[in-house]
Parts: C-alpha cells; sequence; structure tokens
C-alpha cells in the first residue's frame, strides 16, 4: 500500500508537469490563430477570448489522453532507469501488479476524458459556430473594424473607417469603394450611421463627404458634394443556414441520428475514453528501458504509437462517414486490436522478467558449477 500511495502521488506529480506544458502549448497556439482571425476580420474582436476557451476545451479530450499515457509511461521509465525494478522483481512481484495503482490513478481520466467527449466538446463548438455565424450575420459596416478595409458581401464594395464613435453604429471618417455596372464610384464622408428603412432595410446614411465617379482625365467624370447620402447595406439572412455540423450535435440528439455523418460523429467521441484506457495499460510494458542506456526512445515510440493510433480512428470515422463501413463493426475492432497487443507485450516482458529473475540466474548459476565440477 505504500508502494502504491508513492506510485500514485509520481504519476500524479508527472500528469500536472506534462498537462501543464501540453496546455500551455494549445493555449499558444489557439491564440495565435484566433488572433489572426480577429486580425484579418473573420470574426469580432470582441469574442476572442470566448473563442479561445471553446477551442481549447475541443482539445481537451486529445492532451488528457496524451498526458495520461506519457505520465504512466515516464514513472515505469524512471523505475527502470534507478534499478528499482530489480528490487521489485527480486521480491517475487509481477509487473501485472502495476495494473492496480495505474487503473486507479488513470480511470478518473478516462472518465473525464469520456465527458469531454460527450457533453463539453459538442457544447463548446456548438458556442463557437454561434459566435462566427453572429459575426457573418451583421452588417457589412458593423464587420469594419476601425483602420482596416473590408469587402462587403456582396464582393463589389470596400469599406474603410478610421474610427467608431461609443457603442452605436456611428462610425468616422467613412471611405467607401463601389464597382458597379456605370464604373468604380469612391466616396468619402466624415461620418456614417446606419438606418432602418421602412420595410426593415437597412441603410448606411452619410454625412459630409463627396463622391467620385468615373475615370480621372475623361470627360464623364463626375465629383459631387453631398450633406448627407444614403445607400444600402447588404446584410445576410439572419435564419440558421442548413444543418448543424454532426460534431456540434449533442450526444442524445446524435444516438437519435442514424445518417453516416451522424454515426462517425459517434464513433469519433466514443474512441476518446477507449484510447485513453488503452494506451494507459499499453504504457507498462512499453515502459521497460536498459539503466545504463538513455529513456528518451521510449518517448519517441509513445509519440508514434499515439499519433499513429489517433490517425487509425480518424481512417476509420472517414470510412463509416463516407459510407464505406457499417458503425457497428467498425467502432470497436481496432480497440480489440489494440488490448490484445497489450496483453501481447505484458506476456512477453513476463517471460523476459522470469527468465532474467535474479533466483533463475542464480539456479542457473547452480546448474553450471556442479556441471563443471563432475566434467572436472
Amino acid at each position: 500500500m505504500i508502494f502504491q500511495r508513492a506510485l500514485r502521488r509520481e504519476m500524479a506529480a508527472t500528469a500536472g508537469a506534462s498537462f501543464t506544458v501540453l496546455f500551455s502549448i494549445c493555449v499558444t497556439w489557439t491564440l495565435i490563430a484566433v488572433l489572426g482571425k480577429a486580425a484579418g476580420g473573420k470574426v469580432a474582436s470582441s469574442d476572442v477570448i470566448a473563442l479561445i476557451v471553446f477551442a481549447t476545451l475541443n482539445y481537451l479530450p486529445t492532451i488528457l489522453i496524451l498526458t495520461s499515457f506519457i505520465s504512466v509511461l515516464m514513472v515505469v521509465t524512471r523505475t527502470y532507469r534507478d534499478s528499482e525494478m530489480v528490487v521489485w522483481f527480486a521480491s517475487g512481484l509481477s509487473l501485472t501488479r502495476w495494473i492496480a495503482p495505474v487503473l486507479t490513478f488513470g480511470l478518473p481520466i478516462v472518465l473525464l476524458t469520456g465527458m469531454l467527449s460527450f457533453v463539453a466538446t459538442p457544447w463548446a463548438k456548438q458556442k463557437s459556430s454561434e459566435y462566427v455565424e453572429r459575426f457573418e450575420k451583421r452588417e457589412d459596416l458593423q464587420k469594419v473594424s476601425p483602420g482596416q478595409f473590408k469587402e462587403s458581401a456582396s464582393a463589389n464594395r470596400i469599406f474603410f473607417v478610421e474610427g467608431v464613435a461609443g457603442k452605436t453604429a456611428v462610425v468616422q471618417n467613412v471611405f467607401v469603394n463601389t464597382v458597379d455596372e456605370k464604373g468604380t464610384a469612391v466616396i468619402v464622408a466624415r461620418e456614417g450611421v446606419i438606418n432602418t428603412g421602412p420595410k426593415g432595410e437597412r441603410y448606411l446614411v452619410l454625412k459630409n463627404g463627396r463622391r467620385y465617379q468615373g475615370m480621372p482625365g475623361q470627360a464623364d467624370f463626375q465629383t459631387m458634394e453631398f450633406e448627407s447620402y444614403s445607400m444600402r447595406v447588404a446584410s445576410k439572412n439572419t435564419e440558421l443556414d442548413g444543418e448543424r455540423d454532426t460534431d456540434s450535435i449533442p450526444t442524445m440528439q446524435l444516438l437519435q441520428d442514424t445518417s453516416n455523418a451522424g454515426r462517425a460523429e459517434l464513433l469519433w467521441r466514443a474512441a476518446s475514453p477507449l484510447t485513453c484506457l488503452v494506451l494507459i495499460l499499453l504504457a507498462i510494458p512499453l515502459g521497460f528501458v536498459n539503466p545504463r542506456a538513455g529513456s528518451s526512445a521510449n518517448l519517441i515510440i509513445a509519440l508514434l504509437i499515439f499519433f499513429s493510433y489517433n490517425n487509425f480512428v480518424k481512417l476509420i470515422e472517414a470510412n463509416v462517414r463516407q459510407g464505406k463501413a457499417a458503425f457497428a463493426v467498425s467502432w470497436w475492432p481496432l480497440h480489440v486490436v489494440a488490448m490484445l497487443v497489450v496483453f501481447g507485450l505484458f506476456a512477453w516482458r513476463l517471460n523476459l522478467n522470469h527468465r532474467y529473475h535474479p533466483l533463475a540466474l542464480l539456479a542457473a548459476f547452480k546448474r553450471s558449477r556442479r556441471a563443471n565440477k563432475k566434467v572436472s
């Protein structure tokens, strides 16, 4: 019991350090991606923090799987490297005695991974999609960030504003370039505001500005000054566009979805906790290392196994999504094969430990001495 408590504490400490590193990398990468979208005008700058939180929730199951796998592997590798395993085997204990403390440490992570995969991740993806759709359905002028050029939804008009007056729809120092059948028109105004017409249509009313139309140097070039100038502002339909993506559908609704996309998404969600369970058990026999050699090879092999496992799951999901394989015969074979590999590695490692057990070596040494005496 003392050994198991110490082992669990060591795995928890290793998991905390591994999770901190992986989570920091994930948050940094997500921050760069979301800020890039905000700078490009694809999302609202006020939604950046919320989108980072939602994106981080999407990556949490993968981070937890890799954290638990690396934590168990590093602890087992350390015991081999510090020759603690020699004492363990010399005491007559088997490698299978590690399963209980490892499962005690890993099962809460498996359950947390399942909750995130089935509940939190779909919710985060749904909220992220709502934020993006809400920004895309705003009027053209409201989507413009100060100091940034922005193309309209109709792709024939470019806006530029120098500043926004408070939280209203009033903008300062507006530049509008429009291309239509009459040619190119450039409008500059000191300020603009969005008004609603009697039928609900939206208009941009520009005040105190000038309008230029035509090609410079041509006879039909026109210049006009105005105190008020109204132009229609395009906006997208406020209705939801079609069906939601399957990855944002709640799990209870997804269970009732019999389409290939729904079955594939359900397979992906179920694979996360199963993968986590298989990998923490695989880390026990995989953690063997020669005390005189380095331990970095094990970590490299572990990363290759993790990414290969993840890619196989994605390959099976793609086959189900495309209708090439049925869900009933696709969600379990990969995990069963992985568990058979775990059992095979345990059997191989137990056989090696039995052959090189100190008592077995001592008996072999005594037999050798007796044989030598008979020969002499």
